[in-house]
């Protein structure tokens, strides 16, 4: 028997009110319904909460209780995460003929690593001001490189994303 799902999209948070609004609550139903379908396949309980605001797309899927199988969802550093983000962006592009930039979140799992994102972009300002020339951070994808530009841009340093593919990271420096 497939797992119930509750999608929240009566109770979509719209906090833009730019035009293109109402394209990304479409954005959020397609991607709500495709999610649900996973989840149903897959047997697990989860509840999908669409929002929409900065003129993103925000779905997130969380459980009443401890689910170890939203987090065999999230996978080892978020891997299996961001396969699913991009097959969910596919499945609204198939849908819309539109590219999708939609964040998808499983369990709170971006929310807890844009805080550890931050805490690194912290810890590279402190060894910039204590006499470092530039920092190096880890490999990280393009949406964590943002929260960590932000970051740093916040703190008054700057950073560049330097490598390629899965080696490209940002380096910190004190700017100009």
């Amino acid at each position: 028997m497939p797992a119930e799902t509750d999608i929240a999209a009566e109770e979509t948070h719209v906090q833009d009110d730019s035009s293109g609004a109402g394209r990304l609550e479409e954005e959020g139903d397609i991607a709500a319904d495709y999610l649900e379908e996973l989840l149903d396949i897959a047997d697990i309980d989860g509840d999908i909460d669409i929002e929409v605001r900065n003129g993103r797309t925000y779905i997130s899927i969380i459980s009443d209780g401890e689910s170890d199988a939203l987090q065999e969802l999230v996978g080892r550093d978020g891997e299996v995460l961001d396969a699913l983000q991009e097959l969910t962006r596919l499945s609204v592009l198939s849908a819309t003929d539109n590219r999708s930039r939609l964040v998808l979140d499983i369990a709170g799992y971006r929310e807890q690593r844009a805080v550890e994102l931050t805490r690194m972009a912290k810890d590279a300002a402190e060894r910039i001001e204590a006499g470092s020339t530039s920092v190096a951070l880890e490999p990280m994808g393009p949406y964590e490189r943002k929260i960590v530009h932000d970051a740093i841009a916040e703190l008054g340093l700057e950073s560049e994303s330097e490598g390629e593919g899965p080696g490209r990271h940002i380096v910190v420096t004190a700017g100009q």
